[in-house]
């Protein structure tokens, strides 16, 4: 039971470490956030955006890592 939770605290802090990294570094990644299917609107008073296509990939590249992470643990 204790080893269990140990390797799933150990599992979602490397999840929390990527996370955080793909955070600080996603300013510097030119393409995040402006690939095309982002939606942006801009009127006068307010700017909408809906980073569509990027949450889609975002999504794809964290189930990968999930399929590869519990590919390897079984």
């Amino acid at each position: 039971m204790m080893e269990s939770l140990g390797r799933l605290f150990l599992i979602l802090g490397v999840v929390f470490l990527i996370l955080g990294a793909a955070i600080l570094l996603s300013g510097k990644i030119p393409f995040i956030g402006k690939l095309p299917g982002d939606i942006v609107i801009k009127k006068e008073n307010y700017t909408l955006y809906f980073p569509l296509a990027t949450s889609l990939l975002l999504s794809l590249l964290v189930s990968f890592i999930f399929f590869i992470v519990f590919r390897i643990k079984k």
